[in-house]
Parts: C-alpha cells; structure tokens; sequence
C-alpha cells in the first residue's frame, strides 16, 4: 500500500496554480479544495489538472459556511450537497469530503441526509466521505460509530482533532471506537488537536508528543484495515488551518507558526511514519515524532517552535 499526500486550499490565497505547483514541488501527489462555484474556478481547476496532471480531492461545505447557519433546514443542506456534486462531477476528483449536516439535528434527519447524499454520489459516480467534523452530523465518537452500524456502506474522511475537543480527550482512549469506525476510513485530515482544542500551535514541539503519538495510533489502525483490505493508495491531507485554528499572540494577533510550514513537516512526518509503519509489524506502536532540533527535514531543517 502507498501513501498520497494532498495539499489543503484552507487557509492559502492567490493563484490555484502556483499553490498547485508549489504543492508538487513539495512532494505532494495533489490538492485538496473547494468545488469550483464559479466558471472561472472550473476553468482555473481543468487548467491546473491538465498543466501539472496533479490528482484532486474536492471539499464540499453544506449549511451556509464552515461552520453551519442554525436555521437553515435539512433540505437546504441536501441542496448545497448536490450543487457541490454536480460541480465536482466533471473534474474526476479522487473522493469528495463533505463536511455536511449540523449535530442538532434528530436522529432520523441525520441518517436521511447521509443516506440522501450517499445516493446522489452514488448516481454521479463519485464517492463522497462524510468527515468526522464537530458542529456536524458525525461530531462526536459515539455517534459516528451508532451510525457507522447503521449505514454499513457510508465512507469516512477522518479527522479525530475534532472528536478531541468534544471529548475533552485524547481518542486513544476510545481505541474500541476507532477500530469500529475504522473500515468506513477513506481519507485522513492530519491535523493534530488535543483536549482543549483541534490544533496544536506547532506539532514538532515536545510537549506535544503525546498528542501526535495518539493521533499517529489511531491512523494506524485505519492503514492497518486498509493494507487487510487490499487499498493499493490511501490517501491523507495534512490540515493545518487559519480561522481560530492557530494559535496567535495576545494583542498583536501574531500567529505562532507558519501554516505552510506546519503543513510541510506533517507532510515529511508522515512519509516517514507510514514507511517505518509499514515496514515494521502489525503489532507495533506508533513511532514517537524525531527531536525537532535534531532532525533535517526537506527543506533542511525543522521549522523550529516559537
């Protein structure tokens, strides 16, 4: 089984092709990003696609933004679903991440809109992956694995930073939830949060150790029931954002990191975690992240701290 890194549109600005090529020459396999809204981003997409040949992962938001409008209803949701779909389809994008639904919702109306949205994926030809987001329908550990029983078929894009924050928790601390979830896995979001927030100021710093290790854990777990299944590529986009995100200075709102930065070293990070992972025995632990002020990486050298 390989490993494909994608580079997230979140948080960047400018041209889409020089984000695009700055992420090839990165080492990434392709770009994560909106469906297109306009015919000026289609054309901006197609042009990216065929210049570089880099692969694309779509992202769709419902409910009014990244965080969801209260009152917007069900069906407007299911509508900004399958505009976002319909979008998408022409571009043949690896998998689609739909960061859909709101967690107030009853039980019933969460299992309408991703059983709605699976089949509308389903008749464009395209697989979509509900992503374990908070605010939304799959917000919380406990709910995605009632769910998961429920609606066997339903694939997952995986970021458990959030769950860390719900939880108030690590989420190697419910190991028998991520083993449940685990062969719903499609894509991972490797952004690393811990039990006060969904993003670590900078996850090559030692006192955030643990937090990567219990991430790293249970990414693990996903690979391991992938490369059981016979998954040739899985797929994973370092996720790093802005937006509350990271972390700023008082006063001056100076940010802490460099997000680019941040994204690259989780990049070379998990390169190097997935072939020692995958090089090693199944029954291995996973391995501790290297001393930031020891270890080179592609760019020659660690981001360092702040």
């Amino acid at each position: 089984m390989e490993l494909e890194l994608y580079r997230t549109r979140w948080g960047t600005n400018g041209n889409l092709g020089d984000f695009a090529s700055e992420a090839q020459l990165a080492g990434f396999a392709g770009i994560e990003s909106n469906a297109p809204a306009s015919q000026e981003e289609q054309r901006e997409l197609g042009s990216v696609r065929e210049q570089l040949g880099m692969s694309w992962i779509a992202e769709i938001v419902t409910g009014g933004g990244y965080v969801p409008q209260r009152e917007l209803s069900l069906h407007d949701h299911l509508e900004d679903l399958r505009a976002g779909l319909k979008a998408c389809a022409p571009f043949g994008p690896v998998r689609v991440n739909c960061i859909g639904g709101l967690d107030a919702w009853s039980h019933p109306d969460v299992l309408r809109f991703l059983e709605t949205g699976m089949d509308a994926a389903d008749a464009l030809g395209l697989e979509v992956c509900f992503e374990t987001h908070r605010s939304r329908c799959l917000f919380n550990p406990w709910r995605c694995e009632q769910i998961v029983g429920e609606l066997p078929d339903i694939r997952l894009t995986a970021d458990v930073s959030h769950w860390c924050v719900v939880a108030e928790r690590l989420m190697d601390t419910e190991m028998p939830t991520i083993r449940t979830i685990a062969p719903n896995v499609r894509h991972i979001h490797a952004r690393v949060g811990y039990d006060q927030g969904p993003q670590v100021p900078h996850p090559a710093a030692p006192e955030y150790a643990e937090a990567l290790s219990s991430h790293q854990h249970c990414w693990e777990v996903f690979w391991e029931v992938q490369r059981t299944s016979g998954t040739v590529t899985t797929t994973m986009t370092p996720e790093f954002g802005p937006d509350g995100y990271l972390h700023q200075l008082p006063f001056t709102q100076a940010p802490v990191a460099d997000l680019w930065e941040i994204n690259r070293w989780m990049a070379d990070a998990e390169r190097r975690h997935f072939m020692q992972w995958r090089n090693s025995s199944i029954d291995s632990r996973p391995v501790r992240p290297p001393d930031p002020m020891n270890a080179p990486d592609s760019a020659g050298g660690w981001p360092r701290p702040i």
